[in-house]
């Protein structure tokens, strides 16, 4: 497949991404940058969020991991649902009810700056290190399957793709965002959607018999009860529901869009249908990974291979099949889907860690003396400075140039939760305060607990393996420790 085509489909992709955000953020404030006015409508808020909760990984994993674990994925989303719900219901008439810019301004009012501090650090440090190993692993499809044929360096593709990201997001804000996020959303759920009719075509398979493939297949299993297994479906559905409390209702990038919409009712509304869309688009995801894999063993295609370990590289089982296999509408499906996939989850960031930077760290919106045209200086030079973080912890991942360490630093970046996890629950359900200047020291201790339960868990409890319950854990860590640090009285409280 041209490489000179797939350049060409991207650029023009994000020719249409420039004008949604020259249209969009024409005669931009500080409130459109940092709520959209409050008028953001709440069905183009719930779409969009797909592709903020769905990164270039999920897009080229999910599909490769069901080849090892099948359908079991699909237990988390079930307990993603039930968090939803629970956002819905519980976070979100607190934030509007707080009117809060930043969800971590809960924390100051409820604890103290020292806790609200504490918060945003793990907010900024999870999601600085999660989009720049998110971005690191999906420009490295591009780099391996387009880049590199045209003799272009790692390191310049990166500071293209971060240079036309901080063009459609830099001014617009959130008021951007919103409709971006539409517009990428929409292809990511086409990448998926026209990868699976391109392999039906390919085969000739019809629609009917495609489906009842993916029903019979072996890779369709999808509740596992082997109690010591991460797979354990209580263990999968209860860790979702955490996941989802904590990593969207406890996480400043994926609330700052709920807060833009016009209500309360509107947030609730798009909350509710976006979870629904959810688990759709994960069955999408998971049935073109059966059907990815059972292309390969039907017309005996070889799987990636790594030839060290004779392991499949499940994450280049599907771009390997449509870039090389499957012809070129298949090929620019997928890049232009991975191309959506990938932006739509870390073009945001940008926005949230400028807006927790402003508010929660350096407290620029309490600031009287500042003008409206210094405040809009002091957000475009976070903004940009956050992008060229960006890309330097990018070029450290490369430099390292091992993957392993990548899935290390992401899995690091779910410790981060815990503490926010604990923080809020702490102020949600107990009375009185809690000691604001130790909050930093229990929240550094939690994840070293966490992190060394989870090593040895096989060796402490009979072969019980920690899974997607380590959020928990975690949280529940730093619940505990906050008890040791209780005070008096409650001083502040919106609850």
């Amino acid at each position: 497949m041209s490489a000179t085509l797939i350049i060409a489909c991207i650029l023009g992709y994000f020719g249409f991404l420039l004008i949604i955000a020259w249209y969009t953020s024409r005669n931009s404030t500080a409130d459109s940058y940092f709520l959209g006015n409050n008028a953001s409508p709440w069905y183009a808020v719930a779409f969009g969020m797909i592709g903020d909760s769905l990164s270039g990984v999920t897009y080229i994993s999910v599909p490769g991991a069901v080849g090892a674990s099948k359908f079991s994925y699909l237990q988390l989303v079930l307990g993603y649902f039930v968090g939803y719900f629970i956002i819905s219901k519980v976070l979100l008439p607190l934030y509007y009810k707080m009117n809060l810019l930043s969800i971590y301004t809960y924390l100051e009012t409820r604890f103290g700056k020292i806790t609200q501090k504490t918060g945003a650090f793990y907010f900024i440090l999870s999601r600085v290190l999660g989009a720049a190993g998110r971005l690191f692993l999906a420009a490295g499809v591009l780099q391996f399957f387009v880049f590199d044929h045209m003799g272009v360096h790692f390191a310049v593709s990166v500071s293209v793709i971060i240079a036309l990201m901080l063009l459609y997001t830099y001014k617009g804000g959130i008021k951007t965002l919103v409709w971006t996020d539409t517009f990428q959303s929409l292809f990511l759920i086409l990448g998926v959607v026209l990868s699976i009719v391109a392999i039906i075509n390919h085969t000739g398979w019809s629609f009917t018999d495609s489906i009842s493939k993916v029903i019979d297949s072996e890779y369709s299993k999808t509740f596992f009860w082997d109690w010591k297994s991460a797979s354990f479906f209580p263990k999968q559905f209860i860790g979702g529901i955490f996941i989802a409390v904590a990593m969207t209702g406890l996480d400043q990038n994926m609330m700052q869009k709920n807060l833009s919409c016009k209500s309360l009712g509107e947030a609730q509304k798009n909350i509710f249908w976006f979870s629904i869309v959810m688990v759709i688009v994960n069955v999408f995801f998971l049935s073109l990974g059966v059907l990815l894999y059972m292309y390969y063993n039907e017309t005996g295609t070889a799987l990636p291979i790594n030839a060290e370990t004779g392991k499949v590289l499940t994450d280049r089982v599907f771009p390997n099949l449509a870039l090389n296999h499957l012809g070129i509408f298949a090929g620019l499906v997928f890049i232009i889907g991975l191309t959506a996939a990938t932006f739509s989850s870390a073009d945001s960031v940008l926005t949230t860690l400028t807006t927790s930077m402003y508010v929660d760290m350096m407290e620029l919106d309490r600031n009287e003396k500042l003008t409206e045209k210094k405040k809009a200086s002091y957000r475009t030079i976070i903004h940009i400075s956050f992008a060229v973080l960006l890309w330097l912890v990018i070029l450290v991942f490369d430099a390292l140039n091992d993957k392993a360490i990548i899935d290390t630093i992401l899995k690091l970046a779910g410790y981060t939760y815990g503490p926010l996890l604990g923080l809020f629950a702490f102020g949600l359900f107990m009375k009185g305060q809690i000691n604001d200047k130790l909050v930093p020291i229990v929240c550094l201790l939690a994840p070293g607990i966490a992190y060394i339960l989870s090593t040895f868990s096989k060796d402490w409890f009979g072969g019980y393996e920690i899974g997607n319950e380590l959020i928990i854990i975690n949280g529940l860590i730093t619940f505990i420790g906050l008890l040791f640090i209780k005070q008096g009285k409650q001083i502040n409280t919106t609850t």
